[in-house]
């Protein structure tokens, strides 16, 4: 499952063939086990121990990936060392080691994956990494337990608790086997999901969110009891038809993308910002960022007007835009509302030739 869906993500590709490789690593090592008594007993204890081992180092290596992280040296070194252990005292302490100290690094490794996940800035909204948190955990707490806290407890109660521990140790880790692997294939399904999500609420040209996206979360915010005054920016690019027949839309193109950089850089990330249609943008701004909403909007029609006639950004065209803002204190519409009031003080800005900013009228009613 993991192999194949590879397919259908490829944007995570590298990491879901190391985690196929790991769980198919840790599948051949389960089988090793079985038949391990059929070998000189060392021998099969050793690379039954070896071959999970590496299916873990993978899996880790795996959901590192995630984050863009490796763990190829640290994986090598730990192999080494759990080699050089059965090889040194193999022979000797074979049952010590199979049911102690092999694992240890088990739990290490475990305790690793949980962490990675942990720490993956790109996961962190997703529900599914808390799942793969949870096993890798659970199951560094168990091994953790059968390396420290075992061998306390056969020399108290006798060998019969070796016998629960494998059976605990089985039971648990074929949940871990079969919870994993589902998880974090959820988990990349997730990530994809509000990618797809994400881009269908974005502006292809401007990459700011499209008029969708603009009420959505404007909507949002005003359903949440946003704290303070209010503002609605609407925009209006003046004159564009007349850049895209006398420049081309290619450069008209260049124009929409200046001024949304320009915008972005004024209003700040707070605000929301969007492109709803053509040469039309909006922003919604609340708390202090409303209290100097006015002057945010000059700054942004003075320096979109700077930027476009100036030729070092390759365009050289007298580029400005009309804007029109709506404030509101304590009584906040809804937010079609509210741009509609926006859209009025706008449509008085271009008939005053453009180029600036325009005040809605106190009690207009906006849909007159």
């Amino acid at each position: 499952m993991m192999f194949w869906e590879r397919r259908a993500n490829p944007g995570r590709s590298q990491s879901l063939r190391i985690l196929a490789t790991g769980f198919t690593t840790l599948a051949v090592g389960c089988a090793v086990v079985l038949v391990r008594r059929s070998l000189p007993e060392v021998l099969g204890s050793a690379v039954a121990n070896l071959i999970m081992l590496s299916g873990y180092l993978l899996v880790l290596g795996g959901v590192a990936s995630l984050r863009g992280r490796r763990y190829r040296a640290a994986s090598f070194g730990l192999l080494v060392a759990m080699a050089l252990v059965w090889i040194v005292a193999g022979a000797r302490w074979h049952d010590v080691i199979w049911c102690y100290i092999s694992a240890f690094p088990l739990a290490l490794v475990s305790a690793a994956t949980a962490w990675e996940m942990l720490r993956c800035e790109a996961m962190k909204p997703l529900h599914s990494r808390y799942i793969v948190v949870a096993v890798t955990g659970v199951h560094a707490v168990l091994y953790t337990g059968r390396a420290f806290v075992l061998p306390w407890l056969v020399a108290a109660y006798g060998p019969s608790i070796n016998a629960i521990a494998s059976n605990v140790t089985l039971y648990e880790g074929v949940l871990y086997s079969v919870l994993l692997p589902m998880a974090l294939i959820r988990l990349v399904r997730e990530e994809t999901h509000g990618q797809l999500l994400l881009e269908s609420q974005t502006d292809y040209l401007t990459r700011l969110g499209n008029r969708r996206w603009f009420f959505e979360q404007g909507t949002r915010i005003l359903n949440g009891g946003a704290s303070g005054p209010v503002s609605v920016l609407a925009f209006d690019l003046d004159h564009f038809k007349a850049i895209n027949d006398l420049y081309g839309h290619q450069t008209g193109d260049k124009v929409l993308k200046s001024f949304a950089d320009t915008a972005r850089s004024v209003v700040g990330p707070d605000a929301i910002l969007a492109r709803i249609g053509g040469e039309e943008f909006a922003a919604l701004l609340s708390g202090h960022d409303a209290m100097r909403a006015q002057s945010l909007g000059e700054t942004v029609a003075r320096l979109f007007a700077e930027t476009t006639s100036s030729r070092t950004d390759n365009l050289g065209i007298p580029a400005t835009v009309s804007v029109g803002l709506a404030h509101f204190e304590d009584e906040v519409p809804a937010l079609v509302e509210g741009l509609a009031a926006a859209d009025q003080a706008l449509y008085r800005a271009k008939s005053l030739g453009g180029n600036r900013l325009e005040l809605a009228q106190a009690g207009l009613d906006p849909l007159s």
